[in-house]
């Protein structure tokens, strides 16, 4: 929204500009910019020495003129192409600060509920699904959702209050509960995870569904984050890493990785234990590490990975 008074006021504006204004970075800067266009404003960028962001044909956008759902899409265009930085997260929250009065509830429920969680390793995803637009939009609205879910016991349909939508890496997650009272509220102590890539529908109900007072998003989200942790580092490894590769197999493996001790051994090796959710995954992925790092144990990994290297050597022998 800042961006947008600032277009208004000028020919154009640079990124760097919208950076100093908003105190973040040029890079952020220049993704919301774009976020905005992606969004439906009409601002388009012009290159070169003097080139910058301006409204089309020297268009004016009144921001109170702007819709309760223009105000929520364009937040969710937003929130869904920010990273976890704190700065970014300054930003949001003052653009929200800058909306018409009337929609600044429903746009703030938005930002809240929508969490850009990014381990070391991983990355965001290039792509957002209309799946996540749809809960976005349900939460802003304090509306519960049909959704058909494709999970352990098949193909289900429920009814939730969506409570928290957001990625952690490159997956998506929803956190949602059915509702406990008539109202709509939702009945937190039967909250539930579900993987927005496993949702094969979502649509909005004309039925109230709300967060119980008090409810802990942050808090929950931890929770959410731990138990997927702790699902996906099931099978551990124990490794020996070239002093130089320490640092790039843990940035790979994020929240899966963590150095056993400080002090390299007799050959300048450091002990790392790494983790997944099963053997021969965690073997895969370990396979491309063999010239720099040496897995220790257990021998359940060591056995699949002398596997995997036997069907390697089967195939292009």
């Amino acid at each position: 929204m800042q961006a947008l008074l600032l277009l208004q006021g000028r020919p154009q504006v640079t990124a760097a500009e919208l950076a100093r204004e908003l105190e973040v970075s040029v890079p952020t800067a220049r993704r919301d910019l774009e976020a905005l266009a992606m969004s439906g404003v009409p601002i388009y960028p012009t290159r070169g020495r003097g080139g910058g962001w301006r409204l089309i044909g020297g268009a004016r956008t009144d921001l109170t003129g702007l819709t309760e759902g223009e105000v929520t899409s364009l937040l969710i265009g937003l929130t869904q192409s920010l990273g976890a930085e704190p700065e970014r997260v300054a930003a949001v929250r003052k653009l929200v600060r800058a909306m018409p009065a009337p929609f600044r509830e429903g746009a703030q429920r938005v930002a809240d509920a929508t969490v850009r969680d990014v381990p070391w390793g991983e990355v965001q995803p290039a792509s957002v699904s209309e799946t996540v637009t749809t809960l976005q939009r349900a939460i802003a609205a304090r509306r519960q959702v049909r959704v058909e879910y494709d999970g352990s016991q098949g193909v289900v349909a429920r009814e939730l209050v969506p409570l928290v939508v957001g990625s952690r890496g490159a997956r998506w997650y929803l956190l949602a509960a059915p509702a406990a009272t008539e109202a709509g509220t939702a009945d937190a102590e039967r909250l539930r995870t579900y993987r927005v890539d496993r949702v094969l529908s979502a649509s909005a109900l004309a039925v109230p569904g709300a967060a119980p007072d008090g409810f802990d998003l942050a808090g929950e989200w931890a929770r959410m984050v731990e138990r997927v942790e702790d699902l996906r580092g099931s099978v551990r490894a124990t490794l020996r890493v070239q002093p130089w590769a320490v640092r790039a197999l843990t940035d790979r493996f994020g929240a899966q990785a963590r150095i056993l001790d400080e002090e390299p051994d007799a050959e300048g090796r450091t002990s790392v234990e790494v983790s997944a959710h099963r053997i021969d995954a965690l073997a895969e992925q370990l396979a491309g590490w063999t010239s720099v790092a040496e897995v220790l144990g257990p021998p359940e990994v060591r056995d699949e990975l002398r596997r995997l290297g036997e069907r390697i050597v089967e195939r292009y022998a």
